[in-house]
């Protein structure tokens, strides 16, 4: 079946970044004889590797710098050295902030604990360190986090000669609630779009809703991994996992999201930016999303951009979409992970509840549903 596209006009008439499909929506010759020629797919993708490279050497330098004004650090040539090691792995820029800012907050508490040097330190300080962290009212999942990036820096002490092997033979474990994932209910999505007036907001938002994309996933995005023609993004690399993927795009999605390709800076490579910048950051995405929660009145429901997320996941289930086909869209590498969203809706066991619970309230039991004695 043929679906309807709406109808496309008067975009820019200006040359610049825009998916390469847009011209075959447009019919006017100023626009096509200024389209960018297909070398500038390749420019793209060299010009998205030195600006990742570029970034990735200026979080390191900076990271250096910042370990090195954190005070007489235990370890702190160890810990240069660490960083260094992760950023010729090509971790991303997102894995040195974590490593880093883990591992500071660990050595600072090390030291204010009277430990000199690396070689002193033991399980007991690990222990210390968790239970200080936890004191502090961090959620058990960070505290885990923390605590995973301090064992990686152990494991390369420990190929250094630097500690021993003792402290990685009992690790310790933190148990970790097994919390649902939180979806944006019904009518509450629908009083969200309502008040979303803004082009650029009303297609990030449409995109993450209708893709399932990760925020960061989204706000990485250029103009030329958007297929318009086939209503579909393609993930080269996910920061979260390292897979790539391709999400689709709805209609409606569509939609907002030409009318934001009408209305942006065609000069400019990202699909989303700020006014004055190149791109458009966490905070700033954050902070759009928690304005329009305040126009809707729905700032006191504890809804994130993850939530988005959560919502796409859980409507496609809704729709009786295959877990199998779910996992592969938001790009979960087990399906265990997907498996969650079972959980939070299962019609089928809805369902079988309601119409057990029918019979139980009415005394309805037929001759095949009394139970053995």
């Amino acid at each position: 079946m043929q679906r309807h596209r709406p109808q496309v006009s008067n975009p820019n008439y200006e040359h610049g970044c825009h998916p390469c499909d847009l011209r075959d929506r447009i019919d006017s010759e100023p626009f096509r004889s200024g389209l960018i020629q297909p070398t500038f797919a390749e420019s793209i993708q060299t010009i998205i590797v030195s600006q990742h490279r570029i970034e990735r050497r200026k979080v390191l330098d900076r990271l250096m710098h910042q370990a090195r004004a954190a005070g007489d650090l235990t370890g702190l040539e160890h810990l240069s050295e660490y960083l260094a090691e992760k950023y010729r792995r090509n971790c991303s820029p997102s894995t040195l902030r974590l490593t880093a800012a883990s591992l500071v907050l660990f050595l600072s508490f090390c030291r204010r604990s009277g430990k000199q040097q690396i070689e002193q330190v033991d399980r007991q300080d690990l222990e210390a360190f968790v239970e200080h962290e936890q004191d502090r009212g961090l959620k058990p999942n960070t505290v885990r986090t923390r605590l995973c990036c301090i064992y990686a820096f152990m494991r390369f002490l420990i190929r250094k000669k630097v500690l021993d092997n003792e402290l990685l033979e009992r690790k310790i474990r933190l148990k970790l609630p097994d919390r649902l994932p939180r979806a944006m209910e019904a009518d509450h999505v629908k009083r969200l779009l309502a008040v979303v007036d803004h082009i650029r907001d009303r297609a990030l938002i449409m995109l993450l809703l209708r893709t399932g994309m990760r925020i960061g996933e989204l706000l990485n995005t250029t103009v030329e991994e958007v297929d318009l023609n086939n209503q579909k993004i393609v993930i080269y690399k996910a920061d979260k996992t390292g897979m790539g993927r391709v999400v689709y795009f709805s209609d409606d999605a569509l939609e907002s999201l030409m009318a934001w390709l009408r209305a942006r800076n065609p000069q400019q490579w990202r699909l989303f930016y700020a006014q004055g910048r190149s791109s458009l950051s966490y905070e700033g995405s954050r902070m759009i999303f928690k304005k329009h929660l305040q126009k809707a009145g729905l700032q006191y429901h504890g809804y994130t951009l993850h939530c988005l997320r959560h919502t796409f996941a859980t409507e496609l289930l809704n729709a009786r979409m295959p877990l199998e086909c779910l996992r592969v869209l938001l790009g979960h590498t087990n399906l265990e992970v997907t498996r969650r969203y079972a959980r939070l809706t299962d019609k089928t066991r809805e369902e079988e509840y309601f119409n057990a619970m029918h019979k139980v309230i009415n005394d309805d039991f037929g001759e095949y549903d009394q139970c053995d004695d």
